[in-house]
């Protein structure tokens, strides 16, 4: 999504407030609604006790969440229903079909292959979450509007990692897993909620493009749209096979160092995920003024640097560990919102909405692979995760060599404003 000229903002001081009470609400929905993304992975440790499952298992709770993110996304967008029903009525629909499967996951699964189908609903109810969020803050931004998409996606990185914090709460309390993946499911209501009773369509607001694959495969015939996309696949490769597994590292890291409280390593979980919200806003600032390649590889590097990197601080002092899983929760998605809008900028015109339909899809069957294949590897050791992590820098390295061939093209000037 373009940034268009400050003429083009509302000229009322009435019109100007209402945008930041939109973004403030919005990025408040986002934060709760996106609870329980990973609520699975948050009370992993719990569920192999009473569960008795290994790695892979543990994966498949979250890639079903994934997928059905991505059916979900598509669905909208082949359908149109973003222009059929409000965007704050769906956002709150949104967010009541992720709360009552969520729910569903912890009262009626009893066994992982149970609990498949209530994940794969929680990922179908974020699809109504997320991408009809972006579409209402761009209905309230032009000027701004890549500074008002990084602040949600920073939001949207607090709220995945919020399970985390439930997680650290109810340690202290002694809470069931099952309470625990309720709160996030409360989060998800209350978020939903905010978002009906205080937000409604921008002055800006404009219908969805339908998804057509004939008119995306027209956008992916330039080159320039080929290599953000790239990009794009060579982030998601990392991210949230980060994220999902990030948090299982950290415990069983700081139990070798002799700190086996759960609390203090859901605590650290949190922390980690959660400074993803200051990458994303840092990210979108600085790509506006230094230009979008030069924020993507940058990010890339020195995620997929920790990435090879954190396996080797594998049971070494928990404030060494800590501070570089918080420089890889940074970085590993401050680039997030670059991508997008590299391809919004680089497609022919009309042909943008059905290319990032496609992308965002693509995207998010990547994370199955990656999320699976560290799953498989069923880390247990310094040697394991090295290899598990050490994987995921593929990734960063296959998204920088695509971003660097973007920016020597002539056409990259056509992102931010001249800025590559």
């Amino acid at each position: 999504m373009t940034a268009t000229s400050a003429s083009d903002e509302p000229s009322s001081t009435s019109e100007s407030a209402g945008r930041w009470r939109a973004l403030t609400l919005l990025s408040i929905g986002i934060l709760l609604a996106e609870a329980p993304w990973f609520s699975s992975s948050a009370v992993t440790p719990l569920l192999k006790v009473e569960w008795q499952f290994h790695g892979l298992e543990v994966a498949l709770l979250t890639v079903a969440v994934q997928i059905g993110f991505a059916v979900g996304a598509l669905a909208l967008a082949t359908t149109g229903a973003a222009d059929v029903i409000r965007g704050d009525r769906l956002f709150f629909w949104g967010a009541v079909v992720t709360a009552a499967a969520n729910l569903g996951f912890a009262w009626l699964a009893t066994d992982p292959i149970s609990a498949l189908p209530f994940r794969f609903m929680t990922g179908v109810g974020i699809a109504g979450v997320y991408p009809v969020g972006m579409k209402l803050v761009s209905g309230w931004f032009r000027a701004g509007r890549g500074m008002a998409i990084g602040v949600l996606i920073g939001a949207l990185s607090v709220g995945t990692a919020l399970p985390h914090l439930f997680r650290a709460l109810g340690s202290l309390a002694g809470a069931d897993w099952r309470v625990i993946v309720t709160w996030t499911s409360i989060a998800a209501l209350l978020g939903g909620a905010a978002v009906l009773a205080g937000v409604a369509p921008g002055p800006f607001d404009a219908p969805s493009p339908r998804f057509s694959l004939r008119i995306a495969a027209r956008a992916f015939r330039e080159p320039s749209v080929r290599l953000a996309n790239l990009g794009y696949l060579g982030h998601m490769w990392e991210l949230f096979a980060m994220w999902t597994w990030v948090p299982l590292f950290l415990a069983a890291s700081f139990a070798v160092a002799g700190d086996a409280d759960a609390g203090s390593a859901a605590l650290a979980a949190f922390v980690v995920v959660a400074a993803g919200g200051i990458g994303c806003v840092a990210g979108g600032v600085l790509a506006d003024r230094l230009g979008r390649t030069t924020v993507t590889i940058g990010a890339m590097i020195v995620s997929g640097t920790c990435a090879v990197l954190i396996g080797f601080t594998f049971g070494g002092p928990p404030a060494v560990v800590l501070a570089l899983a918080i420089v890889w929760g940074i970085t590993v998605v401050a680039d997030s919102a670059q991508f997008s809008a590299a391809v919004s900028e680089l497609s022919p015109p009309g042909t943008a909405g059905s290319a990032l339909s496609l992308q965002t899809a693509a995207g998010f069957v990547l994370t199955a692979a990656t999320i699976l294949s560290v799953g498989a590897l069923d880390p247990t050791d310094g040697a394991g995760w090295r290899i598990a992590f050490g994987s995921l820098a593929i990734g960063p390295l296959v998204g920088v060599a695509a971003m660097w061939r973007l920016r020597s093209r002539p056409d990259a000037l056509r992102m931010a404003g001249g800025r590559r």
